[in-house]
């Protein structure tokens, strides 16, 4: 993959292959971050996940990957936008253990575990936005 540039980048999700340009885009924003191995897999598999959703059950729509700073740690933050039918049952999303079966088997609860900040914005009938970040420690 090439050099990220600066500023966010978005990327389209519609099919399998963008699911992997957003897991290159995002572990090129946490190698550059210089997230530790251990916390740039924990945000790659986060985001692959997310990514998978997004196309699975939002009916594709677009990830944007940016490097951000809060003035004490640098990070990498990445969200996920669909237009789909959103998610009726968030608590029943979010439990711990439940899974659709069709995806790395995380589930929304897997992924947030995975992440420092986890954000989910969703409308039944509006779509999703799931926002995750992780900090270089």
């Amino acid at each position: 993959m090439p050099p990220r540039s600066e500023g966010p980048e978005q990327v389209p999700i519609s099919g399998d292959d963008d699911v992997v340009r957003v897991r290159q885009l995002v572990r090129a924003y946490a190698q550059q971050t210089k997230l530790s191995l251990v916390d740039q897999t924990k945000l790659v598999t986060a985001a692959s996940e997310l990514a998978r959703n997004t196309l699975i059950y939002g009916g594709g729509g677009f990830a944007r990957v940016e490097e951000v700073n809060d003035g004490r740690r640098a990070g990498v933050r990445a969200s996920f936008h669909d237009e789909g039918p959103g998610i009726p049952d968030l608590t029943l999303a979010l439990a711990d253990g439940w899974s659709s079966g069709s995806g790395l088997g995380l589930g929304l609860s897997g992924a947030r575990r995975l992440v420092d900040q986890f954000d989910l914005d969703t409308e039944v009938g509006r779509g999703t936005v799931v926002t995750v970040t992780k900090w270089k420690r």
